[in-house]
């Protein structure tokens, strides 16, 4: 065994090759360089001793904590490697992990080593100041133009996997380099954002991480143990072999093809699908033109099976072995198609169709080969099997014990008669623990293929019968298995939460209770609810023991409850004393729908470039998992990416869930996804994400922005009283992220507080509806009555009926410059605005000019980045901003002034500015907040200032004087402590609308925000 473990032998390449480890061209006329026969790793003479990339035969074997990957949905890759076998992707399907840059083929995956990044590694007790993060070393498919860290040469290569990268900092380096380099990483450019993984606990459960970061829930049939051996599939769909256990069917696949990997003494072949069917024809073809040569070069084709369960499942590897082979050699070649290093003396082999009564007579030389049976129309096969000595070692690892160790893990010796208390024993002695009690340990049996899944063993189960029952089932299951070796305590500690959503909004606490107590047995009952998001029909559940949670989690995903299945979540915990405080975590919420699929490739690059478990998909949901488990951060930021919708989503649930928080207005960045984006053009983030951008660059402007403050306002809709009509006209069970009423909270104050001026009574599709009719928004961009509205509402009822034919934003544009045409030419549904409401600001009367629409603007950017007000002028308006407490009110005289508004032609009419706004509507009239709209009956609408604050981030631009009020850390804390005590006792008040026109308004009512089905709903109006 060579460095690294490989198996090397000494080969002579026919074409140019690349050395694996320097990347350099082994030279000369005949090209001489070594290959390992496990894994290809190809290298120079000179470069023999220095490997440091371990062969994918022993790797498993080194990891001390193993990690399963993420692995995405088949597809094509250009100009990247499979790390598994070493081999380009191009012509095959390949996975890739969505955590790290790990790439395989689909036959290679079960043979991917586990060692994705670990991003939960809170250990109680340790203190912030001893934790040290090492590199993670991620070999090969490094981004072009790569710099070594340490030599300054170029590190990557588009002939072969070589070179490294660290997945936490970025860091590309040489293999020979790497060892010259420092072990210690400290996260790179990101790290003033980066959730550091020291402060990250999840429980330990058999939930995979990717139903924890909502990337795919899994059935839990796919978490039962499974001794299969590597993916190989049979080719002899249709007569295979029949299966010696009359209840099991063979696995029938369609055709295949062969594609050999080159050995030194023999060679192994890897089954890959093909990707349509019609190649089934030259597969066949080719598999009997393959069979010809080998039966001319006297070369056999061998089936081998790893264990009962593979075949069972018909699921085997092919070998390619010359039928002179001794057993030894037969044996070696044999283990290393199934990337087995352990010594050929601890297996035999055995004829699958073998006599019966000597199916588990092993094979002997001199001519093992030759005096396999062959059956006509099949293969010869056989199986591997373990020799059981009564006696051997076992491999125990302390995983995140702290123990000063050279190697990974301790061999520790076994018998029959052992058992697992014996184990803990003798293993806590080689950790050199000889004082700790063994009471305070556990053992677990730990797999590692397919995944990583962990069972706690008994202390009368013996070891040794593990080993045997899995050599059994399959020989590469046993080689991947390991004991674990931990403490009783969790370092999650006992409180586990599950996020529960899709729950009936605006009930009562009780209600919650009785609902989930019926799919949640007594045996499996939290132990708390709460925090209850009502107006969302949310819940947190808490339990105190893993197993109880993991069945009640997957009882409760698989529940419907009115015809909507329920969203079920386990949460990661933080710790906050683990968070350096020159670190202020990104909370990053995508809304994958937004923007096409680019949604799905920024979620995708952002969990790769941070911990995963601070990137939250909007679509699982909402916002509130996410808020939940920042809560107990005192200092982050976030980042919003998707329209102004999304945008105006988040800041809702922050002003639910900010006041039980320790950050309760922490500042927000924006990737523009939506159609408008206004909100985002103000604060410099662009008109639109287009794909180009690099996600790395997107971060390092986060980290640069500056803090500004954005004005909300609330709009009060009191509708005349008229008990015969609806107070809307509009359908009330909208989609997206129509702002829905979280009234069932302000219903709990007010009935607390006694206010009777207004109380809730049921949920409205647009915003907090009480007895009285009213309805409560809040307001964060523009609010528009009249013919910018019409446009508005009518783009939003073609999109509820078809909103698959909306996911452009061209397509958005055009669609409304259709409907600006035909206003156009067709019959007016907005006239004379200016004689069908009064308008009041500040308590004046203002008289209107002819206009078929008024627009009330917080943001100097409406319509897909327009501007209404215009430049500044020598008037009596003074210049405007978004933070100065003042809206801007213009009009506009029909959509061909819509139209020269938006291409900059012309300005709209300025009528005035105010912070106290109410107008009285006559008659039945289109009104938008914030691109939500519908007809609203004659009645008062008021805009007043709100008491709810938001800090944005506005991106920098380079080097420039402070224009806007900037806020320093000291000024921000106290500003958020004054605004959470503002927003309280703002809360316990209700709204009063006096024959004056004033109004006190509360946070409570307004945007509330459900799961977006079909992108952002932001206001893109004009032509």
């Amino acid at each position: 065994m060579a460095d690294g473990g490989h198996t090397f032998v000494k080969k002579t390449f026919g074409k140019p090759t690349y050395c694996h480890h320097c990347s350099d061209l082994i030279w000369g006329i005949i090209q001489i360089g070594y290959i390992c026969e496990v894994c290809n790793f190809v290298i120079h003479d000179r470069c023999l001793s220095n490997v440091v990339t371990p062969c994918s035969g022993i790797a498993p074997c080194i990891i001390k904590n193993p990690v399963a990957h993420c692995w995405s949905e088949p597809t094509h890759h250009k100009k990247k490697f499979c790390t598994v076998c070493r081999r380009r992707l191009d012509d095959s399907p390949a996975v890739h992990c969505l955590i790290c840059e790990y790439f395989a083929h689909i036959e290679c995956q079960d043979f991917a080593v586990p060692d994705c990044t670990e991003n939960a590694t809170y250990v109680p007790g340790k203190e912030l100041q001893s934790v040290k993060h090492q590199h993670h070393w991620r070999e090969g498919n490094l981004p072009p133009t790569s710099k070594c860290a340490y030599c300054k040469k170029t590190c990557w290569s588009s002939e072969c996997l070589t070179g490294y990268r660290c997945e936490w900092c970025g860091m590309t380096t040489h293999g020979g380099c790497r060892t010259y380099l420092t072990t210690e990483c400290n996260f790179g450019i990101l790290q003033p954002i980066y959730l550091p993984p020291h402060s990250v606990s999840i429980p330990r459960t058999e939930v995979p991480i990717e139903a924890i970061i909502g990337v795919q829930v899994k059935s839990k049939t796919t978490l039962v143990r499974d001794y299969s051996c590597p993916r190989s599939i049979s080719e002899e769909f249709s007569s295979g072999d029949a299966p010696r256990f009359k209840d099991e069917e063979p696995l029938k696949i369609d055709a295949m093809h062969v594609s050999a990997v080159s050995g030194g003494s023999g060679t192994s072949s890897h089954y890959r699908p093909e990707s349509s069917s019609h190649k089934s024809e030259k597969s066949d073809k080719d598999k009997t033109k393959k069979e010809k040569e080998s039966e001319e070069k006297d070369i056999e084709m061998i089936k081998v099976f790893d264990g009962n369960n593979s075949f069972r499942r018909q699921l085997y590897r092919v070998i390619s072995v010359s039928r002179t082979y001794t057993l030894e050699q037969l044996l070696t070649t044999a283990l290393r198609a199934f990337h087995i290093t352990r010594e050929s003396s601890s297996f035999y082999l055995t004829d699958l169709y073998a006599p019966s009564g000597m199916e588990d007579t092993p094979l002997q030389d001199p001519t093992p080969v030759m005096n396999l049976t062959h059956l006509e129309g099949k293969r010869p096969a056989i199986y591997l099997r373990f020799l059981d000595k009564g006696k051997g070692h076992v491999r125990v690892y302390p995983g995140k014990l702290q123990c000063s160790l050279e190697e990974p893990y301790v061999n520790v010796p076994v018998e029959n008669t052992t058992v697992i208390k014996d184990l803990i024993r003798d293993a806590l002695d080689k950790f050199g623990f000889h004082d700790n009690q063994m009471q305070d340990y556990r053992c677990s049996e730990v797999l590692l293929d397919r995944g990583v899944t962990e069972r706690i063993l008994a202390w009368n189960e013996r070891p040794w019968d593990i080993i045997k029952q899995l050599g059994k089932e399959s020989i590469r299951q046993m080689e991947l298995m390991r004991f674990y070796l931990q403490h009783k305590q969790d370092p999650h500690g006992p409180n586990i939460a599950l996020f529960v959503g899709n729950l009936p909004p605006g009930l009562s606490q009780r209600n919650y209770e009785q609902i989930l107590n019926k799919y949640v047995t007594d045996e499996n009952k939290f132990n708390s609810i709460g925090p209850i998001y009502y107006e969302y029909g949310s819940v947190v559940l808490t339990f105190e023991d893993a197993q109880k949670a993991v069945r009640a989690f997957y009882n409760l995903r698989e529940t419907i409850i009115e015809d909507k299945k329920l969203l079920v979540m386990l949460l990661p915990n933080i710790e906050p004393s683990m968070v350096p405080p020159d670190v202020r975590p990104l909370l990053i919420f995508v809304n994958v729908k937004s923007g096409g699929c680019q949604g799905l490739e920024l979620i995708s690059s952002f969990r790769k470039l941070l911990n995963p478990y601070q990137v939250f998909d909007l679509d699982n949901g909402g916002p509130l998992p996410g808020l939940y488990v920042f809560r107990q951060i005192a200092n982050y930021k976030i980042l919003v990416c998707g329209g102004d919708g999304t945008i105006g989503w988040v800041l809702q649930c922050l002003d639910n869930v900010g006041q039980d928080s320790e950050c309760s207005s922490p500042p927000c960045a924006i990737v523009p996804l939506g159609t408008g984006n206004d909100l985002a053009r103000v604060l410099c983030w662009g008109s639109g994400y287009t794909g180009g951008e690099d996600p790395l660059n997107l971060l390092r402007d986060v980290i640069e922005a500056e803090e500004i403050r954005l004005d909300r306002w609330t709009v009060v809709f009191h509708p005349e009283d008229k008990p015969e009509e609806p107070a809307l006209k509009a359908p009330s069970n909208t989609t997206g992220k129509k702002k829905k009423a979280h009234q069932a909270h302000l219903s709990q104050q007010t009935n607390q507080h006694q206010l009777p001026a207004i109380t809730s009574t049921e949920i409205s599709g647009g915003g907090a509806q009480n007895e009285d009719n009213s309805q409560i928004f809040v307001m964060n961009n523009y609010f528009g009555i009249g013919i910018d509205a019409d446009l508005c509402l009518d783009f939003h009822n073609a999109r509820e009926e078809n909103p698959n034919k909306f996911n452009s934003r061209l397509h958005n544009k055009g669609y409304y410059v259709k409907m600006g045409l035909r206003k156009i030419v067709g019959r007016k549904t907005v006239k004379d605005l200016h004689k069908e409401l009064k308008l009041e600001v500040d308590g004046k009367v203002v008289d209107l000019p002819p206009v078929e629409g008024i627009i009330i603007l917080n943001i100097l950017s409406w319509g897909s980045g327009a501007n209404p007000w215009g430049p500044d002028k020598d008037d009596n308006f003074s210049t405007p901003n978004h933070y100065d407490g003042v809206l801007e009110i213009v009009g506009v005289t029909g959509v061909v002034h819509l139209g020269q508004i938006q291409s900059g032609i012309r300005t709209a009419m300025r009528i005035a500015q105010g912070g106290h706004i109410k107008i009285h509507l006559y008659s039945d009239m289109p009104v938008q907040v914030d691109g939500e709209p519908w007809v609203q009956s004659p009645g008062d609408v008021v805009v007043l200032k709100s008491a709810l604050k938001a800090t944005m981030l506005k991106k920098g631009r380079g080097k420039r004087r402070l224009t806007e009020p900037h806020i320093s850390p000291a000024v921000l804390s106290s500003t958020l402590s004054a605004s959470a005590t503002a927003s309280v006792a703002a809360s316990q008040a209700t709204i009063q609308i006096n024959t004056t026109g004033s109004v006190i308004s509360g946070p409570g009512q307004g945007q509330a925000g459900s799961t977006p089905e079909n992108g952002d709903r932001e206001a893109v109006t004009g032509t």
